[in-house]
């Protein structure tokens, strides 16, 4: 079991009706391991992490979790999860830290990190409570508990939504774009939490367009173009020694951004 990758995608195709925009793409989520999904605004990275989270329908191809394939019903544009019970495994076992932190703004930041796995998971709430301010301690936040989420800054709030991803105890963690709605002071105050969680060992998927951070927390990066993988490998060779004209290019465009 400890062999078996936590996140499999093998073949992923996904279209929005006419529009092919993930068209044959294999990724692998060993565990222990950060995968970082690289490349330019429409190249298909965030829809690949939607379809791996199932809340996107794809229409082709198999994602396995713990090898465990999904299973679909329909063909086509009309495929979808068949097993609702297999789905809502899957979701809490994978969680999902998104761009705009998507907290509830009528609780507080306690609140918030407790309310899945009371509500969604059935657990204890005074455990649940010892946990969640353990993992808010965790991302450096830990005197926030009683503040609500309009009271914080930006960088705060995204790292009560990772206290709050990590509180469900996740198998994986999935990271769309993270740090791209911060800006650049409070971008650094999130990294340095994926750092430490990528040193734990956490299973990671992470879109991003800080090439620093993928560079440095990634065991392995995915350059992503036009719905295709150009080139994947470490990080070291990937950014160090690239052989696609594309990525070359995209690396020179990030750099004088």
């Amino acid at each position: 079991m400890a062999d078996t990758p936590v996140i499999e995608i093998r073949n992923l195709h996904k279209a929005y009706g006419a529009l092919e925009v993930i068209k044959g793409v294999d990724i692998t989520a060993p565990r222990g391991h950060v995968i970082s999904l690289i490349g330019s605004s429409g190249s298909g990275k965030s829809t690949i992490l939607r379809c791996a989270n199932l809340l996107e329908d794809s229409q082709q191809g198999d994602i396995l979790f713990n090898g465990e394939p999904v299973i679909w019903a329909g063909t086509g544009l009309n495929r979808h999860p068949a097993d609702a019970k297999q789905v809502l495994r899957i979701r809490t076992n994978l969680s999902m830290v998104f761009q705009q932190f998507n907290l509830w703004a009528h609780m507080t930041i306690l609140q918030n990190v407790m309310e899945a796995p009371v509500t969604v998971l059935g657990r204890d709430r005074a455990e649940v409570e010892h946990a969640a301010r353990g993992y808010l301690d965790k991302v450096g936040i830990g005197d926030k508990c009683d503040a609500y989420p309009a009271q914080l800054s930006g960088g705060q709030q995204q790292r009560a939504a990772i206290a709050r991803a990590l509180a469900m105890e996740p198998e994986a963690l999935l990271f769309d774009e993270p740090t791209s709605a911060l800006d650049p002071e409070l971008e650094q105050e999130v990294i340095r939490v994926i750092k430490d969680l990528a040193a734990e060992g956490r299973t990671m998927m992470i879109v991003t367009h800080d090439m620093s951070m993928a560079r440095d927390v990634s065991d392995h990066v995915v350059f992503l173009h036009q719905g295709l993988i150009e080139e994947e490998g470490a990080p070291d060779k990937l950014f160090g020694a690239p052989e696609s004209e594309r990525l070359r290019g995209f690396l020179s465009s990030t750099k004088a951004a």
